[in-house]
């Protein structure tokens, strides 16, 4: 059984110490993913507590069906699909969009209350971005804890942050940020392109 769970650990390795009943492989794989499913029901028009309820809901259809994951490496797109679902059954039940489609933004329906804008893309390609979003945060988290910061730091922030207050809050000097932020995205594409691991 796994202990600790470095962030490194695999879908897989997660989701088979999870098969085991280990509460810890539980909570991280619930933090691994639930950004991103939280994002399905937001991106479909659902205020913050209809999206809360679809995630929690998300995870308790992972709970029911735990024992019968029969591929744990592919445990991503089985949680992102039953998001999808989670929220189309949610909208049809309160029969708001008994018509809506989250791969053709709602055709059909009059109300669009919940259609996705004109200039939004097509919800495939919406799910595409954001996982790819997913891919690049989880790839930040797997980084040195010195890397890691400074990412966040650099990039992570609703404002842009001045290097001399990036120095001060690193403990580092200001010139030495430039060099130090190219070797940390080095290290970043290398994780985001460092195919996943399958381990049994």
């Amino acid at each position: 059984m796994i202990k600790n769970f470095p962030v490194e650990c695999t879908d897989e390795e997660l989701v088979l110490a999870c098969q085991t009943g280990d509460e810890e492989a539980w909570s991280a794989l619930v933090a691994r993913y639930q950004r991103l499913l939280y994002a399905v029901p937001r991106r479909a028009g659902l205020n913050e507590d209809a999206a809360a309820d679809i995630l929690q809901q998300t995870f308790l259809k992972l709970l029911e069906n735990l024992q019968k994951i029969q591929q744990p490496a592919q445990i991503h797109a089985w949680l992102v699909t039953t998001a999808r679902r989670e929220t189309l059954h949610f909208l049809r039940q309160r029969k708001k969009a008994p018509q809506v489609s989250l791969d053709a933004a709602g055709e059909g329906d009059e109300s669009k209350e919940h259609k996705f804008p004109a200039t939004e893309p097509l919800a495939d390609e919406v799910l595409l971005e954001m996982e790819r979003q997913h891919r690049v945060r989880t790839a930040v988290t797997n980084l040195d804890e010195r890397c890691r910061n400074l990412v966040n730091l650099l990039f992570y922030q609703n404002a842009q942050i001045p290097y001399s207050e990036i120095a001060s809050i690193l403990g580092i000097s200001e010139g030495s940020i430039g060099p130090t932020r190219a070797r940390c995205l080095q290290k970043l594409l290398e994780r985001l392109n460092k195919p996943p691991e399958r381990k049994i």
